[in-house]
């Protein structure tokens, strides 16, 4: 595909971006850049590549979500401003 001052003039509207004549320039030259590095990646052989669904092969290293009581309440309530015993006690906020 070819990359021409009234395509990307047509894009900058469509994205409703307003481009100056300079940027417009660097535009049709880096968007030619990616479209002729798009056709290099074309001529690949990639049929025995198995589609990447992320890009690394890292495992999740983060421990089991698992529901415990890490904190007793008291020490939870204890510096709150205002409290109950039970719960946070805070100013209505609907009417």
């Amino acid at each position: 595909m070819k990359i021409d001052q009234k395509t990307v003039e047509k894009m900058a509207h469509l994205s409703r971006l307003e481009l100056s004549e300079q940027e417009s320039e660097k535009m049709v030259d880096d968007l030619s850049k990616i479209l002729n590095w798009m056709d290099q990646l074309k001529e690949l052989d990639t049929t025995n590549v198995e589609p990447l669904t992320h890009m690394s092969e890292e495992v999740n290293v983060f421990r089991e979500d698992i529901a415990q009581n890490a904190l007793p309440r008291e020490k939870g309530l204890k510096n709150a401003p205002s409290q109950n015993g039970e719960y946070f006690q805070v100013p209505k906020v609907i009417e």
